[in-house]
């Protein structure tokens, strides 16, 4: 968080003033020091909905609003700004281009193929924890790449989401209309960049784990 400490400002008893300090820090950290374009989300409200204009809004907090998902930025002025004026959004990482592009599948199937992954020694990288779903961040990749990675697997569950170029998701320490979400594993930076597995390398592992664990009815959750 060295980066950012110059942003806080504290009161006589240490404390970051004003609601949402936790969330301005986190943005900035983002924006200054991954490099990932952000935007405010959406905020949940206190009976777990949402408030934007969509009464049946199905990602309650989880969503881009005002601006849109083009607005989405790593200049900390502009994000610094954001979160001044809304304090308590959700932040909103856009995904594909030069960010993260990532795989979700329901939470209990995703712990299993992490501890899947990590005994065949496939790297991970990043994993935002949601109350229902979980989310791994990969290596930015382009459609028809991943197209072509689908194409050779037999079954693909919709349990498992994919979100590159055009799509988004909620980072910690955000809360959604299904409750906070938090780092299952943090952003380590090596070389200059965080570090990110191959969506290929992660693929069979994640679907299969989707096969044996297919989501719920009911609301999209993250």
């Amino acid at each position: 968080m060295r980066e950012i400490l110059g942003e806080r400002r504290t009161n006589g008893k240490g404390n970051s003033r004003g609601p949402g300090a936790e969330l301005r820090e986190a943005a900035l950290l983002c924006a200054r020091r991954w490099r990932w374009p952000v935007l405010p989300g959406a905020e949940a409200r206190p009976d777990g909905g949402c408030d934007c204009p969509r009464p049946d809004c199905v990602v309650p907090g989880a969503h881009p609003l005002d601006p849109e998902l083009l607005a989405a930025t790593n200049d900390p002025r502009m994000v610094g700004w954001w979160w001044r004026v809304r304090p308590r959004s959700p932040i909103m990482l856009a995904t594909g281009g030069k960010a993260p592009c990532a795989v979700s599948l329901p939470a209990p199937a995703a712990a299993g193929a992490l501890d899947e992954l990590d005994r065949g020694g496939a790297p991970t990288g990043p994993v935002v924890a949601g109350p229902t779903r979980w989310a791994l961040l990969v290596e930015p990749y382009e459609f028809p790449e991943l197209g072509e990675l689908l194409g050779a697997l037999e079954r693909v569950p919709s349990s498992v989401r994919f979100h590159g170029a055009g799509g988004y998701l909620p980072l910690p320490p955000s809360r959604t209309g299904a409750g906070e979400v938090a780092w299952a594993r943090e952003p380590e930076k090596r070389g200059g960049r965080v570090v990110l597995p191959r969506v290929a390398d992660l693929l069979d592992v994640l679907v299969e784990a989707g096969l044996s664990a297919p989501e719920p009815g009911g609301r999209l959750a993250y």
